[in-house]
């Protein structure tokens, strides 16, 4: 009879432990071979879609912030030690192009300026984050990049000195490529612990430290340096637990050393979730494309917050994909969940952001330099496909005719007034005192945009940031003046009375450029040249709502005047010195510009005094055309009504 032995349960717990070691090691192993795979995918779709400005942000960047060489940008005199991202000196692709790296800025010395050094400060990684090297990336996309650092390893000289070389060699970036690049110097502790720092900036809304990270998650790529270990916890047979990968990972036999720990993220509050979605709504009023497809992305993750994050799903998409010739793009992989979780429901506004989408993508399927991009969009389409004859008009989206285009923006603008109104009334309960403020806030910005009052300019509710105008024509019919594109007369972009109006229309919807704009004859004395005077007077003294600075505190106070602009007899005969007409161009502390008109001198002078009673810091500026003979004349009645206090 054969006698069976039995393991003590500690030793046998033990060799469990082990082996359980051992096939985690393993799949983290083999799941960085996949990431690196899929990130060079990422990186490929980039270089696809802009050659240079990749070449200087993939590979570039990590080189300059390696290197301390006078003649290239980033150089610090009196740097303590080095700067180095890790591995940087063993990446192929870089080593490959020094070489022309250094040619570029006539660097002479032959050997590698990546040779070890014993004294450096690391940085553990570089990683772009948000819509490059994706379908989405487009002609007016900026690129933000994460340089993460260690703050235990650095002392106040060393930071200092990073955030200096940071900035020049963004400097350089600034006049040497196209696309916008944006630095976020960021610790890997506070990374780990969701501290991303204030937001006020942009929003008030509650933190969103998970939110964003499960979109660096979902969007980074790696340029160089540390792959961030919750990238790599994916077994379809097994879960991993995040805490069992950490001690696997610092295990003496674990033999991969280019992992880094920011902290694993399982689920996300509703609370945050509402939170991002009032920044987003700010967002919108600037890149409307871009925050309408963000928004619905938000409501449906109000509407199930208890789903699988994002990111988990992507991360399942990406490693079941490594088989196949091509990984997820993450912005078409987004979409098809929106769409897949509003499947016959709210029709219309998934039939319109389909055509959003469209349109941001800025899909040529005939261009050849871009033949990933139309296939995985041509793949995307196919499953969701649009409406018949929306593809080909589309294409031309460009070149629509102004008022079709502003049509467009009017009906994206009304979709975000309906999200807005049930994402608020929905959530009400998990909202805290900064996300009441921001609600307050955003009433007020919406209404800066959408609400129509007595001599407000209004605003166009352009699509995108350029309309398809060129030439702006204004011309005199009956008692208005109307301004057309061009010499086409069958839609004028204003109709007014007054031509200071139509003037300040222009420039606030940044449409005013000085070599486009044209007048017909007409019998009043105003000139085509004092057309263009005004409009560059309105543009610098007041410049255009689109670069307009408005701090968020200002719409929480009462709303006062800010600037004014007088404006003389600009209509009348010069040799008139009876004249006494006065145009008025203001501007709100929220950012609404009016523009009046005064027939007399008691008129004017009536509502400056009651405009001006108890308000206190006006900055006044005074217009009248330069040849007009009783200039001083005129110009001194309305500043008699200016008080001491206000600024001239």
């Amino acid at each position: 009879m054969t006698q069976i032995s039995f393991l003590p349960a500690k030793e046998w717990k033990l060799n469990s432990n082990t082996r359980q070691l051992k096939i985690i090691q393993k799949t983290l192993s083999r799941n960085r071979r996949i990431f690196l795979e899929y990130n060079e995918f990422r990186k490929k779709i980039f270089s696809e879609l802009t050659p240079k400005d990749s070449e200087i942000i993939l590979y570039l960047i990590p080189w300059l912030f390696s290197i301390n060489e006078p003649t290239c940008p980033g150089y610090l005199q009196d740097l303590n030690h080095p700067f180095r991202v890790y591995n940087v000196e063993f990446n192929k692709e870089i080593s490959n192009r020094e070489k022309s790296f250094k040619k570029m800025f006539g660097v002479t010395k032959r050997d590698t300026l990546l040779k070890p050094i014993q004294k450096f400060y690391m940085i553990q990684g570089v990683y772009t984050i948000g819509s490059v090297g994706t379908v989405n990336q487009n002609s007016l996309s900026d690129c933000d990049i994460w340089v993460c650092f260690d703050k235990k390893e650095f002392d106040k000289a060393a930071w200092n000195q990073l955030n200096q070389k940071v900035n020049i060699i963004k400097g350089w970036l600034d006049n040497n490529i196209k696309l916008p690049v944006y630095f976020f110097i960021s610790d890997v502790k506070s990374i780990k612990e969701g501290n991303f720092g204030s937001v006020d900036a942009e929003s008030s809304g509650s933190a969103q430290q998970l939110v964003l990270k499960e979109e660096f998650y979902r969007t980074f790529i790696l340029i160089c340096g540390k792959i961030p270990i919750w990238w790599l916890l994916y077994d379809k047979s097994f879960k991993i637990e995040y805490n069992d990968a950490l001690s696997a990972i610092n295990n003496d036999t674990f033999w991969e050393y280019d992992l880094i720990d920011f902290g694993n993220i399982e689920k996300i509050r509703k609370s945050e979730y509402f939170g991002a979605s009032l920044w987003q709504f700010h967002k919108f009023l600037t890149s409307p494309l871009k925050s309408i497809i963000k928004m619905v992305l938000l409501k449906m993750l109000l509407e199930a917050p208890q789903e699988r994050l994002l990111c988990h799903q992507l991360r399942e998409e990406v490693f079941s994909s490594a088989n196949n010739n091509f990984f997820p793009d993450h912005s078409l992989f987004t979409m098809s969940r929106i769409l897949a979780h509003y499947k016959g429901r709210k029709k219309e506004l998934m039939k319109f952001l389909k055509m959003c989408f469209y349109i941001r993508c800025e899909i040529k399927p005939y261009d050849k330099k871009q033949s990933l991009k139309s296939e995985l969009t041509e793949n995307f389409f196919n499953q969701y496909p649009l409406e018949p004859g929306a593809w080909s008009a589309l294409q031309k989206f460009y070149d629509w005719k102004h008022n079709a285009q502003i049509e467009f923006g009017q009906r994206l603008f009304k979709f975000m007034l309906q999200l807005y109104r049930e994402i608020s009334a929905d959530n009400t309960a998990v909202s805290s005192k900064s996300d009441e403020r921001d609600l307050t806030v955003l009433g007020r910005k919406i209404s800066v945009r959408y609400l129509k009052k007595k001599y407000k300019i209004s605003i166009l509710q352009k699509p995108t940031r350029k309309l398809n105008l060129s030439v702006l024509t204004f011309k005199l019919n009956g008692d208005e003046w109307q301004t057309f594109p061009s010499d086409d007369t069958t839609f004028p972009i204003i109709s007014s009375k007054n031509v200071i109006e139509n003037i300040a229309f222009i420039v606030w919807n940044n449409l005013f450029v000085e070599n486009w704009i044209q007048m017909h004859p007409n019998p009043f004395s105003i000139t085509l040249q004092e057309i263009i005077n005004l409009g560059k007077r309105i543009k610098i003294f007041f410049g255009t709502y689109e670069t307009l600075d408005i701090e968020l505190s200002d719409y929480l106070k009462k709303e006062q005047i800010s600037k004014m602009l007088i404006v003389v007899g600009f209509d009348k005969s010069p040799w008139n010195e009876q004249s006494r007409n006065y145009g008025l161009v203001y501007l709100n502390n929220w950012g609404e510009l009016y523009v009046r008109w005064f027939n007399s001198t008691k008129n004017f002078e009536a509502f400056l005094r009651d405009l001006c009673k108890d308000q206190k810091n006006i900055i006044i500026s005074k217009y009248l055309k330069r040849n007009t003979t009783s200039f001083e004349k005129n110009i001194a009645q309305p500043k008699k009504f200016v008080f001491p206090s206000i600024k001239t």
